[in-house]
């Protein structure tokens, strides 16, 4: 079952396609949602389930790193927005735990392949964030990032990712704009705040432009994804995008952007930069990050700790539908 679930299909040719899958492809085409019974390829649903869970993973775990500082945030204020960005982030994840639910994985069998190490979540979460700064830093990069990738996914070809996505993006337009501001004030403080702020933008900077995943050279599944509308941007054209809005809010907060090789190019509309290191990307998903034991650590006890809860849940659940067996049978 695991590796059903993690492995996805080659990118067919339309001579190589069975006359179902060129008609569900022309629908794609078309421009038309693919709804939960309705038929599918084997590799669109897998390709799904891997999307959706990764991304839902990331939803859960990214609220580690945010939760750490809700008791030490600066004012009663900062408690409060940090608690409800943290809140939204459990929503989220939920929405697309049950998104991949209607593709026939339970959310039980997500959590453990994501346990097993068999499926992943969002690289940046396995770094730490060491100063109030790094929430602003977070809500403006990683949230700014975030967006880039998921606000194209409104129209995504399953109806329920496309659904979801919807508030979602609403959502996370709310922790962007949470983390500038935090930036903003730390940046009009005192210069110990100020150099704080540049700290965690050197810090996280070069991980924020790895969410985006592998260049486009490298991508494993980008090519089937963006054929099927699953996905509707390239890596390197959303990375491109978000340098490019980035630098801007940078200079307006008057802090620099880490990277000697950034410069304004005038024949293509956008900045030259730096390439992330990909052989560090590779070995944070490969589980060697900063913080990855620690991450999949919590998760895994926070799963086995609510284990009692879930049983009563559904003893409790039983126990209804037995109640209610002898009055359907009258």
């Amino acid at each position: 079952m695991y590796a059903q679930l993690v492995q996805t299909d080659g990118l067919k040719k339309p001579e190589e396609m069975s006359p179902e899958e060129r008609a569900f492809q022309e629908r794609i085409d078309r421009g038309e949602k693919i709804e939960p019974k309705e038929w599918m390829p084997e590799g669109y649903r897998k390709t799904l389930i891997r999307q959706i869970g990764q991304h839902a993973h990331s939803e859960i775990v990214g609220q580690l790193p945010e939760g750490n500082w809700i008791t030490r945030a600066p004012t009663l204020e900062r408690k409060a927005i940090l608690l409800a960005k943290v809140q939204d982030e459990a929503g989220h994840g939920l929405y697309l735990y049950c998104a991949a639910e209607t593709l026939g994985v339970s959310r039980d069998e997500l959590m453990e392949l994501l346990h097993r190490g068999k499926m992943k979540y969002s690289s940046i979460f396995n770094y730490p964030t060491l100063t109030w700064a790094d929430m602003g830093a977070v809500g403006w990069l990683v949230d700014g990032a975030a967006i880039m990738n998921q606000v194209p996914l409104q129209r995504t070809s399953f109806g329920p990712y496309s659904r979801a996505m919807i508030r979602i993006c609403k959502e996370e337009s709310f922790h962007q704009r949470q983390g500038y501001a935090v930036m903003m004030k730390m940046c009009a403080g005192t210069p110990q705040q100020k150099a704080m702020a540049q700290d965690a933008l050197n810090r996280l900077w070069y991980p924020s432009l790895m969410m985006f995943g592998p260049s486009d050279k490298d991508s494993v599944h980008s090519a089937q994804s963006m054929a099927w509308k699953i996905k509707m941007n390239t890596n390197d054209e959303l990375r491109q995008k978000f340098v490019d809005q980035t630098v801007p809010q940078a200079e307006y907060l008057g802090l620099t952007i880490p990277d000697p090789e950034l410069k304004w190019n005038e024949e293509k509309g956008g900045y030259d930069f730096s390439e992330p290191d990909w052989s560090e990307f590779f070995d944070v998903i490969a589980g060697n990050g900063p913080c990855n034991k620690d991450r999949l650590g919590a998760r895994v006890k926070a799963w086995d700790d609510g284990a009692w809860f879930r049983e009563g849940l559904v003893a409790h659940a039983e126990k209804a539908a037995a109640r209610k067996a002898p009055l359907a049978a009258e």
